[in-house]
């Protein structure tokens, strides 16, 4: 679950920084086609929350991440499919039992061992309720979870290790989970799922600041806070992936404004966020080193379905269509970002282009309609967001307008916050009136939205039977099946809509011509830090 990354944490196909021109899955152009390794590079990067890879669901930290672990799979950025990286290989007969084999002869960057039970620890620790990791819920699938993390206030935890995890010897975790469950292998691919040395559960805080990996890249030092962080290449890595330069530097700036004009000053090599406004300027000044390319992240208004006011769907659905989605994000974002037709990103396997209809279709006449056949709305609207980018207000200033012009809606207020005090507002429940948030997939699966949106006492409040099992049926199926059972489930959840589609990202990215072979791709590990060549 993951509603506040910001990318960062998941098209058939992943398209590299490349003009439109080059393929998807082609490399970007490179003035060393030979792919020499050595060299050092720079990235631009947001200031992380943590380093610890169950303590964080951070896009920015889980960039710095993909380079100094590796979890037991990945997502291959030809096509999403997923793959084994630290794993060798992971089978099952039911879906609920898995056995997973693990690479031998691997290490940690301290010299000690990477074995199944480096594994088994780690999932522990994040999944122990009171360690208080902010991944803990990515292993609420597997059996036992709800025994480390009670749900009645003021219950201690009845264990301190997952039931369904039994270490058979040093490469080998059977894995049991609560049900049936097709889409475990591409949650492996989180860095959640990635192993820990003894040192992280011994002293976690200082474990965080220098952490200790198992990826092609170890930490140069420790994490400066909001100044940088250094990587360098780890010479004993036996892993499947071959780091071609051998230094990572992570310059971290306050802002993407900031980072861009370091960007053109050359003082810094990538910046893989890109801001929508200086998408003309930014393709004027790089060329083949700008690119577009899809993304994962979605953002939505959700609404409070336990006040009264908003209970109706036609209420909702009102509001939908009272928006103006490609007006805005012309005006904000210099029509980078497309309007959402979906609640599925459009790279999605099992993606409808138009599954919300005219539910998401812009029709103020319809809309107006459709609340007073509701009965209208009673009292002051409240729109709540975060100051965490200045955009945020500027389409919620549009939104305002429109559901005043469209829908004779008078009072609409703003609450705009800090996001840490967002998150606890949304999550006690006691918002007064739609909030923006986005909804960043952690790996490409139909699940991961509906799942990761609607789960258990979401924060919309709103449940439905018909849609719960629907996705389990999903969950229990694989390919097909699980697609068909899955869109189901999304067709009634915009039917009730208690969360509005608004608008999918489009990632932007640039980068200086010091460097070449640079591959994003929209599922889980950004940046691939491990193929970018410096050019000699």
């Amino acid at each position: 679950m993951n509603p506040t990354r910001s990318t960062a944490l998941a098209a058939s196909a992943v398209l590299t920084l490349a003009l439109a021109a080059c393929g998807q899955g082609e490399p970007a152009k490179s003035k060393n086609p030979s792919g020499k390794p050595g060299g050092a590079y720079s990235v631009a990067l947001t200031e992380p929350d943590h380093l610890l890879p169950g303590k964080t669901t951070s896009s920015y930290s889980l960039q710095v991440l993909q380079g100094l672990f590796d979890p037991p799979a990945s997502l291959d950025p030809k096509d999403g499919s997923v793959k084994p990286l630290a794993a060798v290989s992971w089978a099952t007969d039911d879906n609920v039992v898995w056995t997973i084999k693990f690479r031998s002869g691997t290490t940690f960057h301290n010299g000690e061992k990477v074995t199944a039970a480096s594994f088994a620890d780690a999932w522990n620790a994040a999944a122990y309720g009171p360690n208080g990791w902010d991944a803990n819920y990515y292993f609420a699938q597997i059996k036992g979870y709800e025994a480390l993390n009670p749900a009645e206030e003021g219950v201690k935890p009845s264990a301190r290790t997952l039931a369904g995890l039994q270490v058979l010897d040093e490469t080998t975790l059977r894995v049991t989970l609560n049900a049936a469950f097709g889409q475990f292998p591409m949650l492996l691919s989180f860095p959640a799922f990635a192993p820990l040395p003894k040192a992280a559960t011994a002293d976690p805080d200082a474990f965080d600041i220098a952490p200790i990996g198992n990826g092609p890249y170890r930490l140069d030092g420790q994490w400066e806070r909001n100044r940088k962080i250094k990587l360098e290449k780890f010479s004993a890595y036996r892993g499947t992936r071959k780091s071609m330069a051998d230094r990572i530097d992570f310059k971290i700036y306050t802002s993407r404004e900031t980072a861009f004009t370091e960007l053109q000053a050359g003082n810094v090599d990538i910046l893989t966020t890109v801001p929508a406004a200086n998408s003309i300027q930014a393709k004027r000044l790089f060329g083949e080193r700008f690119s577009i390319r899809p993304s994962g992240t979605m953002d939505y208004l959700g609404l409070p379905v336990r006040d009264p006011r908003f209970a109706d769907p036609r209420i909702r659905k009102a509001i939908s269509m009272a928006i103006d989605r490609k007006g805005i994000t012309q005006a904000i974002y210099n029509g980078v970002y497309k309007p959402a037709t979906s609640i599925v990103g459009d790279m999605i396997p099992g993606h409808r282009p138009d599954a919300c209809g005219q539910t998401c279709a812009y029709d103020p006449a319809a809309a107006k309609q459709l609340l007073e056949a509701a009965g209208g709305f009673d009292g002051p609207l409240e729109l709540h967001f975060s100051n965490s980018d200045p955009t945020y207000e500027q389409w919620m200033t549009s939104v305002a307008n429109q559901l005043k012009d469209n829908l004779g809606i008078e009072d609409v207020k703003f609450r705009k916050m800090a996001p840490a005090d967002l998150s606890s507002l949304l999550n006690s429940g006691k918002n007064k009136g739609p909030f923006r948030q986005n909804w960043v997939i952690d790996y490409p699966s139909i699940q991961n939205y509906l799942d990761g949106l609607y789960y258990p006492g979401n924060r919309s409040g709103w449940s439905n039977k018909e849609f719960a099992a629907f996705v389990a049926k999903g969950n229990a199926a694989q390919g097909a099946e699980a697609i068909a059972a899955y869109q189901r489930a999304e067709d009634i959840a915009l039917r009730e809509l208690p969360y509005i589609p608004l608008w999918n990202w489009q990632d932007q990215s640039a980068w200086s011509d010091r460097i070449g072979n640079v591959v994003i791709d929209p599922y889980a590990a950004g940046l691939h830090l491990d193929r970018v060549t410096v050019n000699e």
